[in-house]
């Protein structure tokens, strides 16, 4: 019998399908400040993780490579040669690369903050699993749509290609049995994780309206 399909996957799909190919450079710009939301509450998931699973090795590992780690460094204006810092630090430097209108950055920074506000209302089970969908494919597929935007030319967007990149290097395939992805698909999703994706659809189209158009 086949697994039944979750809900939560087809959210990722849709994220997936959004106008990636269609959107400007400022648009992804939004969108990368939006994952730099994103890249907060996913740090504190996998601490939560760790902080419920103290001696699962796996989980430490993922940590040391996520968090307080040098292996996103160097890049010019974000991190010097050996530098370690958690990815969401790597996010916090890279959307300061190139400055947009203050009143959207207001305006972002407050869909931001309603974000995680909605996230750490989730309980802390729920987080915890939702790394395993994060790491074993569900980010990889994400990021290899965003990639298929058109205008990476600014400080900050190649900083964001450099991340994105990275990270799908650091994921792995769900066959190849390394990487990121099997440090963590042994925490098993459901359904529960729902909420997280369904937010952070939100949070990348309230960002970036553009994405949710067709054309």
């Amino acid at each position: 019998m086949n697994a039944p399909i979750l809900t939560y996957t087809r959210i990722i799909e849709e994220i997936c399908d959004l106008n990636w190919k269609g959107i400007t450079r400022d648009d992804l710009t939004l969108a990368a400040w939006a994952y730099y939301f994103f890249s907060i509450q996913f740090r504190e998931n996998l601490q939560i993780a760790r902080q419920l699973y103290p001696d699962d090795v796996k989980l430490r590992q993922l940590e040391e490579e996520e968090c307080d780690t040098h292996n996103l460094s160097p890049w010019p204006g974000i991190a010097y040669p050996g530098e370690r810092m958690n990815h969401d630090e790597f996010m916090r430097r890279l959307v300061e690369l190139s400055p947009i209108d203050p009143q959207l950055r207001c305006r972002i920074e407050e869909l931001g903050r309603a974000y995680l506000d909605a996230v750490r209302g989730i309980e802390p089970l729920t987080r915890a699993v939702s790394i395993s969908s994060y790491e074993n494919g569900g980010l990889q597929s994400v990021f290899r749509a965003f990639l298929t935007s058109q205008d990476w030319d600014s400080p900050l967007l190649q900083a964001f290609g450099h991340f994105l990149t990275q990270h799908i290097k650091f994921d792995g395939g769900e066959d190849d049995g390394g990487g990121h992805g099997a440090l963590a698909r042994h925490l098993v999703p459901d359904d529960r994780i729902l909420p997280l994706w369904v937010e952070f659809k939100h949070l990348l189209v309230g960002s970036a309206p553009r994405l949710a158009h067709p054309w």
